[in-house]
């Protein structure tokens, strides 16, 4: 587990460090008046791979996966009432007061 943990402090320092390393090439960019392209190489691999150990680090710390049972709530249901959507039925609403001018 610690070495997990060391993983995300190690990648979020290299996510940081690339960040700051970017920002300064744009400074340099700026200083010299050259046309920003693209990020140096050496940046954008240190990016992707302090994003790729802190995504690996948080994955395994978060510990064990459980299982996502959407039919969790329908278990206990009988089949008639799976039919039934109680949720839709809104009697008090303003399309009341709408059909009630119309008869008038």
């Amino acid at each position: 587990m610690a070495a997990h943990k060391f993983s995300v402090i190690l990648g979020l320092l290299a996510l940081a460090h690339a960040a700051y390393s970017a920002a300064q090439h744009r400074t340099y960019i700026r200083l010299t008046e050259q046309e920003f392209t693209m990020l140096p190489q050496d940046i954008f691999l240190q990016c992707i791979l302090g994003l790729l150990l802190t995504c690996y680090g948080v994955v395994n710390v978060a510990g064990n996966f459980r299982e996502i049972k959407a039919s969790a709530e329908q278990d206990n249901k009988t089949w008639e009432m799976l039919g039934n959507r109680q949720g839709f039925n809104i009697f008090n609403h303003r399309g009341k007061s709408f059909y009630a001018r119309r008869n008038d």
